[in-house]
């Protein structure tokens, strides 16, 4: 097959898949037990699910668009030369 078929290259699918990881890591870290109307549970409220899991699927969903975007170096060199 011609590699010119392909709108994406191996190190785009890795970079996707790498950003994927990250995203369902910050869903991991969001996840926990709830409060109930018989328990109030303060860890609802803490620093890993409030501040640092959304940080993480930030920065995956960033690190998955900068994937779409990339362009791998040999196409990048032979537009330099064409």
């Amino acid at each position: 097959m011609d590699k010119r078929n392909f709108a994406f290259g191996r190190m785009n699918f890795i970079l996707l898949a790498v950003g994927m990881l990250v995203v369902v890591i910050g869903f991991i870290l969001m996840s926990g037990g709830s409060s109930s109307e018989e328990a109030y549970n303060p860890d609802i409220f803490s620093t890993r699910r409030i501040v640092v899991a959304p940080f993480v699927c930030l920065l995956g969903f960033v690190s998955m668009i900068y994937a779409v975007v990339h362009k791998p170096k040999d196409e990048v060199q032979k537009e330099v030369t064409e």
